[in-house]
């Protein structure tokens, strides 16, 4: 059975700031004043290396007692290629990331071995990390003008 999440986006007055929102929460996002923003927040690639990160993060919480996999401690560090020349419209090349890396760090007493176990699962079970390694479809659903 499929389940929908919502999102809405909505550009703010300043500079490239975005207000996103689900649920009833809320993100700031913007740019680098060198990309034409103000730097009052994370830029939306950004968000997507803390989604990533994010996800994995509460896969490892949710999963690692049912995997007999434990540890005390957990973070993980994210980084991506992009050239933003892409998104500049500068130069023909693919305005999104090109790669991202991760490692995961665990404090933990369990074997090499079987932390790259638990690591394997994790990454087949995070939904961020399928929808990134995978492709989604996107649907343009409408165009509404007022």
């Amino acid at each position: 059975m499929l389940t929908t999440f919502q999102a809405m986006a909505k550009k703010l007055p300043g500079g490239l700031q975005v207000e996103a929102q689900s649920r009833g929460f809320k993100i700031l996002m913007d740019e680098p004043e060198e990309l034409g923003g103000t730097n009052t927040g994370m830029n939306p690639v950004e968000a997507v290396l803390c989604a990533l990160g994010a996800c994995q993060s509460i896969v490892v919480a949710a999963f690692a007692q049912v995997q007999n996999f434990t540890y005390e401690e957990f973070h993980v560090e994210l980084e991506g290629d992009l050239d933003p020349d892409g998104f500049m419209g500068l130069a023909d090349v693919r305005p999104g990331f090109q790669e991202i890396r991760f490692v995961m760090h665990f404090k933990t007493n369990e074997s090499q071995e079987k932390t790259e176990a638990f690591v394997e699962f994790v990454e087949r079970t995070c939904p961020v990390g399928d929808c990134l390694a995978n492709g989604v479809k996107l649907v343009k659903a409408g165009v509404v003008t007022h």
